[in-house]
């Protein structure tokens, strides 16, 4: 084959891992510098049909990106390793159960299961066995047909890892779907006609839970369309609880706001994977210090670490992240029975006093 057909070839494949990628967001050469004025969480943050984050854009760009693709891995030698990430055998049963004690479990990257009070929810679903081409490295907690029909769904913006079609056309048609502004005709074109789409602060009423959209430090695409629906976290209140959702972000001024305007949260879901290089994965990202402290600002109760072990997006290898949690806790003893790292599949009962 010609050296100029190889060329193009490999050119291909970097524009469809730019398009397809949840790290590589194409931006100005020169955006505004970050800042920590909490009055830009609340700014008008659209505009000429794209949404944006008023505090500051991200600096990474399309020469960012190849830089990252191109360049040697600080990781490389440990990636060579079978990744040990723990899995739990878990076929639902206690599901059907409906017991009053509100718990968690992880099924795998930011798929987490709520039980409270026999309502059961789910944050960004996905029980697919691959992301194009790339392959799960654990199968999901639970299987997906194991779980009663969720009362809701929130999905925290439209990256492929978060928004997976094959899951989402295999919900239950009944199951409440909530969005950030942008994906409800997304979701009534796959059957989700009852979906609801809120904007940063908006809530909704579902049977006893107050679900509110905020903030987040990240953006959009699906395909070659950037930044034209939202992404944000989610706060669900109910049954006299508090669970707040991170999905996928950076570090950022509003996890200190949020504590401000909400108070103590009982369960806090924080990302700690897709971290390196941290050059470039710092603006969208949370590393495990990030999280931690994140954690502290929301004034958790326990902390769930999400977002790793599963789908390998960044240069570190695949079970580094909760390792470089654990060492962040042995300098602070005093968090260290507030977080838990869970199996997949692993069920945590959140204990009453909490």
């Amino acid at each position: 084959m010609p050296a100029h057909h190889n060329g193009r070839m490999a050119f291909g494949v970097v524009l469809l891992l730019m398009a397809l990628s949840s790290c590589s967001p194409p931006r100005a050469l020169d955006p505004p510098p970050v800042s920590p004025d909490p009055a830009l969480l609340y700014a008008p943050h659209y505009r000429d049909g794209k949404y944006f984050n008023p505090w500051g854009a991200n600096p990474n760009t399309f020469r960012d990106f190849l830089r990252w693709k191109f360049s040697a891995n600080e990781y490389a030698e440990a990636k060579k390793q079978t990744p040990q990430i723990p899995l739990v055998r878990n076929d639902g049963s206690y599901l059907q159960e409906n017991t009053a004690a509100p718990s968690v479990t992880w099924i795998g990257h930011a798929t987490v299961l709520v039980q409270d009070l026999g309502d059961i929810w789910l944050t960004d679903p996905n029980f697919s066995d691959s992301i194009f081409w790339m392959k799960r490295f654990r199968p999901p907690g639970i299987p997906l047909e194991k779980i009663p029909t969720p009362k809701f769904v929130v999905i925290s913006h439209n990256h492929y890892d978060h928004l997976d079609e094959p899951t989402i056309k295999r919900l239950p048609k009944e199951t409440m779907v909530l969005v950030p502004k942008g994906l409800k005709t997304w979701m009534q074109e796959r059957g989700h006609e009852n979906s609801v789409e809120l904007d940063w602060w908006e809530s909704a009423q579902v049977g006893d839970w107050k679900v509110t959209l905020l903030p987040s430090q990240h953006w959009s695409r699906r395909g070659f369309s950037t930044d034209t629906s939202l992404w944000g976290s989610w706060l669900m209140e109910g049954h006299g609880r508090k669970y707040f959702f991170a999905a996928d972000t950076g570090y950022f001024h509003g996890f200190q706001e949020f504590g401000k305007k909400f108070g103590s949260i009982d369960v806090v879901m924080m990302p700690i994977g897709a971290f390196a290089p941290r050059w470039f994965m710092q603006y969208q990202h949370t590393n495990p210090a990030e999280a931690l402290q994140a954690f502290q600002e929301l004034k958790g109760k326990f902390l769930i670490p999400i977002h790793w072990g599963t789908f390998d997006l960044a240069d570190e290898p695949l079970d580094e992240p909760p390792r470089l949690l654990q060492r962040q806790l042995e300098q602070r003893p005093d968090l260290k029975e507030r977080v838990r790292i869970l199996a997949i599949g692993e069920q945590f009962v959140i204990p009453p006093s909490s």
